[in-house]
């Protein structure tokens, strides 16, 4: 049976941060995008404002800013390890984020065969955002959906791996789940459970069978 992995990126592939922590910080805006991270996190803004918020914080933005942050950032280990080995075994592996577009597709490069994030303009910004291209939680499962079409699998195929309430969504939608690092309520929720900073642990669960917990 062939497999579709799909992956968040904030907080799951990379530990303990976010795309836009780490794009940020090569621009000297830390602490504007830590309380603008702090309203979505409450609630108190959607993606679509938050997209808008950060598009006009990252007016200086530059393609070499992107790629600093993207280097420099805290992935897990492991990665691009776990996506040759889900290719070699026939399977599939996708990036599903509500982090930029721009940032997010840098993980093809590591060998995802799809990655989509929330879409923004071509850095340096000339044009606003299109709020109707950004990801909300459920557009998480919408996405999941078109590359089930795309690969020739359904949800019953899936596993979903993530961190936080944005990923709720996805871990109901599929069978198997793997909470990565995650906030309580979604590791409650889950079908495994890993804390740490190796891919290729986490990924190890899902051939596990039932729940399982790891890490260190």
């Amino acid at each position: 049976m062939t497999a579709l992995h799909l992956f968040d990126l904030d907080g799951t592939l990379m530990h303990g941060s976010a795309a836009p922590v780490e794009i940020s910080r090569q621009l000297g805006l830390s602490a504007e995008t830590a309380a603008l991270e702090r309203e979505f996190s409450e609630r108190r803004i959607g993606p679509p404002e938050f997209a808008v918020r950060l598009h006009a914080l990252w007016s200086e933005l530059t393609p070499a800013h992107v790629r600093a942050a993207f280097d420099g950032a805290p992935w897990l280990v492991g990665i691009q390890e776990v996506w040759q080995e889900i290719r070699e075994r026939g399977d599939y592996c996708a990036v599903i984020s509500l982090s930029p577009s721009f940032f997010v597709e840098l993980l093809l490069e590591w060998g995802a065969h799809a990655a989509h994030g929330s879409v923004f303009p071509a850095v340096p910004f000339t044009r606003p955002v299109d709020v109707s291209g950004v990801l909300t939680p459920a557009g998480k499962v919408e996405v999941a959906d078109r590359l089930c079409a795309r690969f020739g699998v359904s949800r019953s195929d899936c596993v979903a791996y993530g961190d936080s309430v944005t990923d709720e969504a996805l871990f109901a939608a599929v069978p198997v789940s793997v909470a990565v690092n995650a906030r309580p309520h979604l590791a409650a929720s889950a079908t495994h459970v890993y804390e740490g900073r190796d891919l290729r642990e986490a990924f190890g669960l899902t051939r596990s069978g039932p729940r399982q917990n790891a890490g260190s």
